[in-house]
């Protein structure tokens, strides 16, 4: 029981870590990719953004439907890795948490 605890635990911490990297990997292969497309995300009106409007930026491009349009396939899975990861980090985090609960 103890191993499947811990496994749980380890299992929602790399899910996190997975959820904050794919973000990162999919502007990565949108730079090299599709240039013009990645300076719609970094450029506003203004000018050039800074580095916490580009990550805001970035959040929108993952939920909108652009990202699909491109029919990358890299790009694709990084961002459902990005979608999904979170939400089975949690569960991995309740479903320990729930294990933790019923041993005390």
């Amino acid at each position: 029981m103890l191993a499947i605890y811990l496994g749980l635990l380890f299992a929602g911490v790399a899910l996190f870590v997975l959820s904050y990297v794919a973000p990162f990997r999919v502007a990565a292969l949108m730079r090299l990719r599709y240039p013009q497309h990645w300076q719609v995300v970094i450029e506003s009106a203004k000018g050039k953004t800074g580095p916490l409007h580009v990550w805001m930026r970035m959040q929108y491009v993952l939920r909108s439907p652009a990202l699909p349009a491109l029919q990358d396939r890299d790009i694709d899975r990084w961002r459902g890795i990005w979608r999904y990861s979170q939400w089975l980090g949690w569960l991995c985090w309740l479903a320990a948490l729930a294990m933790r609960l019923r041993w005390g």
